[in-house]
């Protein structure tokens, strides 16, 4: 997601072959006294713009092998479970590459980085700036990149903020992002759309871009914008998406492998918006991720959105989850994912579920225990389908953010039988940095 501010100048910005060891109970390990080993990513000046919006996979084929990536064209990868990263560019020369960083992999071991365009390296001024999305893939395990492939290019709109799933079985790969007629405008002609297009090809060819989301947002890239798509696939193929707009979480859905679309249906209110007033963060949204129970646990089939509002307060942002056992046509009521009982700030979440356990992994920002700014990084766990959670602070230290910093977006975490990287980012001494946790619940 982009946002046009003058002090930011540029804006955006296992150790076990897979399936062979038992996975152990998460609860027990996140409620002793153990603390899980933090591995620094990326470290750079925030100055400007530094490393930020963290998004990392694992390879299902090869768990130890992971790759992650970072605003504006930063990409990490390792092959020793995280322990150590080998960090590159990313270079696309007929796209540009531009943040908004989003990697996922798929059943065969590829990885694939999706990120904004800025073809002709002349953010906000030249006509070209955001005219498509863009994947690139990597097949060595994000050792190398291809030049990548561009889709929903619709000038003069702009396309942004974009999200991917890819289905496990089939490799298919799906998108959805938000379409501004011009980005930035309060012009009350100039609106914004969730988009969509999948590839079958392995990200070689996409479908042309259908617009999914019947009501229209502004084009501020504020509360009435729509915007935060991340959807998710089913083993049958279906397609899931939640996005927000105007304190409301709208929900979406395809059974025909996104040829056609289901009408919006409102699952959730999310008072004073996806963008909230967090101190000492510049900007925070708390925009909706959707995952659907791929496992063979008793809780297969369910759909999670999982958002952050502040419908306890302003001074009390909290972590919300809400589900659906028949396909997205009644949901549960929301469920408090953090368990604190102060009047802190709990935000930036991001959900995963471990497609081979059917647990739910959340990490989210949170100041529970302090009466500042100062900020933790916690992880949250449920292996009931959201019944009942056990959380656990996974940072090894605080930190204060810096206001004045563009601090990105979102975190991001990855789960794979029972293989737990999340990632985030980080504020201290002037400087931006990204980082991991190395958390495995198996024996």
């Amino acid at each position: 997601m982009q946002k046009i501010t003058v002090y930011l100048l540029l804006t955006l910005l296992i150790s076990c072959k897979s399936n062979q060891f038992v996975t152990s109970d998460p609860f027990k390990q996140l409620n002793d006294k153990t603390q899980f080993t933090n591995i620094k990513i990326d470290e750079a000046s925030a100055f400007l713009i530094g490393p930020c919006e963290p998004s990392i996979a694992i390879n299902p084929k090869n768990p130890k092998n992971m790759v992650a990536g970072s605003v504006l064209d930063n990409a990490y990868y390792s092959f020793d479970s995280g322990h150590t990263w080998t960090k590159l560019k990313m270079v696309s020369n007929e796209f540009g590459v531009y943040g908004d960083p989003c990697i996922v992999s798929d059943f065969e071991g590829n990885f694939y980085y999706l990120h904004l365009a800025n073809p002709d390296g002349k953010p906000h001024e030249s006509t070209n700036f955001l005219n498509q999305m863009v994947i690139q893939k990597s097949s060595d395990g994000g050792i190398t990149w291809n030049a990548g492939v561009g889709m929903g290019y619709n000038l003069p709109k702009q396309q942004d903020k974009e999200w991917a799933v890819v289905h496990l079985k089939t490799g298919q790969i799906y998108v959805t992002w938000t379409e501004f007629d011009k980005y930035g405008s309060d012009q009350k002609h100039h609106k914004s759309r969730i988009r969509f297009a999948t590839s079958s090809d392995k990200g070689l060819t996409f479908s042309p871009a259908q617009t999914i989301s019947d009501i229209e947002g502004d084009a501020l890239d504020d509360d009435r914008t729509t915007e935060g798509a991340v959807p998710a696939v089913s083993n049958d193929g279906n397609i899931f998406v939640a996005w927000s707009i105007d304190n409301k979480i709208y929900f979406d859905s395809s059974f025909d492998n996104g040829k056609t679309w289901n009408k919006d249906v409102l699952i959730a209110q999310q008072p004073e918006g996806w963008t909230q007033d967090i101190p000492g963060i510049g900007r925070c949204n708390g925009m909706p991720i959707t995952v659907v129970d791929n496992s063979k646990s008793a809780y297969q089939g369910n759909i999670y959105v999982n958002w952050t509002d502040q419908r306890n307060g302003k001074d009390n942002t909290d972590v919300f989850l809400i589900k659906s056992s028949d396909m997205g046509k009644t949901w549960s009521n929301p469920i408090q994912v953090n368990q604190d009982k102060t009047q802190t700030h709990q935000f930036f979440t991001w959900m995963t579920l471990d497609p081979i356990t059917g647990y739910l992994y959340f990490i989210y920002y949170d100041r529970s225990q302090h009466t500042d700014n100062k900020t933790d990084v916690v992880l949250s766990v449920t292996k009931d389908g959201g019944d009942t959670f056990v959380s656990k602070i996974i940072s090894e230290s605080s930190f204060d953010p810096n206001p004045d910093c563009f601090f990105g977006d979102y975190n991001n975490i990855s789960a794979y039988n029972g293989i737990v990287r999340p990632i985030w980012t980080r504020y201290e001494d002037g400087k931006l940095s990204v980082w991991t946790a190395l958390i495995n619940f198996h024996h």
